[in-house]
């Protein structure tokens, strides 16, 4: 009886690891694990009844009431607005005639277009839709290689996940209790430096293979209908980020005020632009409501999953499981970056984050790096570590959402195996990115603590 008590919260984590690879939602399967083990707590007297009476306040005052969160329908809302209004579509076009004579012209557009639409909108699945109908026909038509195009597009419409505002940060903030400011500083660099990463990529590609990214042919088919309409399309998104991401680097807004004031921008843009009507803003508001509820019912399932864990001794047991190991704290850093890397292949960022960030911040309370990185920053640049490598979920196979994204959109013009093939590329990237970070921690670091201070 003694063992079992013992090892309660290693058997609670094993089932939560059966659980994950099981068909049932994550949603469901949390709090089945809950009530399980809870039920156990109870029996062998190491959970009293009025702790687990103090679940419902717990989940309400964590999830419902915290200021914090709202940012995340305000933001998510920000996306399906432009999307809608075809605002991002406008300004996919924009850049495609921008540099559609370049080598390597349209995958470098496409890139930089994502990268823009991170900083407006953080939306995945509507990026990745909205790029690969606009540009994998036309990229085809070119003489691109598919596989190349089917990366470029799954790599770019996932860079929301990472640069703010993203809805995935306001998650991570408020599991580590983080300022979600500084948070947000601190992924612009490593997110920035990762697009960047991507177009040294492409240009190499289409220097060393250039019939994988061939120019367009010069046909006169090049020339704007116009520069105003040009600049109209490229400057409107750019407004939108001055709004949130200024707002929020000049102290002017919380980064939940700012999600309001995004979402009443994109509302603004979209009227700008004459789309701004009953059908899309009701598409945007319905889409808004079926993703939180979504995101919701998971983050339930995981704070009575986590509020079990630790009253059964879980924190205590994870620490003192880290300890034993003697794996040191480089090798128990490399352990978490690898368990991530590897559940990516299967899970999608949601459940990784709420399940596994919640264990995994007591090991990092006990790390030390010296002059590597200091014990102020420690915790944000684990955070964004951990943020890089979770983008990598998205496109990883089996289960990489972007990768059916790309598929269900793209149809007939890419096949599963050229996807494949093209974001292998892409992931060597983002791992290379991931060990920049680890050596180069002033990546992530310097800037927050420039324009915010320790």
């Amino acid at each position: 009886m003694e063992i079992l008590i013992d090892f309660l919260p290693g058997f609670m984590f094993l089932a939560l690891v059966f659980g994950l690879f099981s068909s049932l939602p994550v949603g469901i399967m949390l709090m089945g694990v809950t009530l399980i083990f809870g039920t156990i707590a109870l029996g062998l007297g190491e959970m009293r009844t009025a702790q687990l009476t103090l679940l419902p306040n717990r989940i309400y005052g964590g999830i419902i009431e915290n200021p914090v969160l709202v940012a995340a329908p305000m933001f998510v809302f920000m996306g399906l607005v432009l999307e809608k209004t075809r605002v991002a579509d406008d300004l996919l076009i924009a850049l495609q005639k921008l540099m559609r004579a370049v080598p390597g012209g349209l995958a470098l557009a496409v890139t930089l277009v994502g990268t823009i639409l991170a900083a407006a909108t953080g939306i995945i699945g509507a990026s990745v839709v909205m790029l690969t109908a606009l540009a994998l026909p036309t990229m085809i038509q070119r003489g691109y290689s598919p596989a190349l195009a089917a990366g470029t597009i799954a790599s770019a419409g996932t860079l929301g996940i990472l640069i703010p505002p993203s809805v995935m940060l306001v998650f991570m903030g408020d599991l580590l209790t983080l300022n979600l400011a500084k948070l947000f500083v601190a992924a612009l660099l490593p997110g920035l430096t990762l697009a960047g990463l991507y177009l040294v990529y492409i240009v190499v590609i289409a220097a060393l293979k250039p019939e994988m990214a061939p120019k367009a042919p010069r046909d006169g088919t090049e020339k704007f209908d116009g520069w105003g309409e040009i600049l109209l399309s490229l400057g409107l998104p750019f407004l939108l980020i001055v709004a949130v991401l200024g707002s929020i680097l000049g102290g002017i807004a919380t980064p939940t005020e700012a999600s309001g004031v995004g979402a009443v921008a994109a509302l603004v843009l979209g009227l700008v632009r004459g789309r701004l009507n009953r059908d899309a803003l009701s598409n945007a508001l319905d889409g808004s409501v079926r993703t939180i509820a979504m995101l919701f019912f998971i983050f339930v399932g995981a704070t009575a999953f986590s509020y079990v864990f630790r009253l059964i001794g879980g924190e205590h047991f994870i620490v003192t499981t880290a300890r034993s190991l003697s794996f040191g704290d480089w090798g128990l850093l490399i352990m978490m970056m690898v368990m991530i890397f590897i559940m990516g292949f299967f899970f999608d960022w949601i459940e990784i984050t709420l399940i596994m960030l919640p264990i995994f911040a007591p090991i990092v309370k006990i790390m030390h790096f010296g002059d590597h990185v200091a014990a102020a920053d420690m915790i944000y640049w684990f955070a964004i570590l951990v943020a890089v490598n979770l983008q990598t979920s998205f496109l990883t196979p089996p289960f990489g959402f972007a990768l059916f994204y790309l598929k269900g959109a793209g149809g007939a013009h890419v096949t599963m195996a050229q996807i494949y093939r093209g974001i292998v590329p892409f992931v060597l990237v983002q791992l290379g990115a991931l060990g920049l970070f680890i050596w180069q921690p002033g990546i992530v670091t310097w800037l927050p603590n420039v324009l915010l201070g320790n």
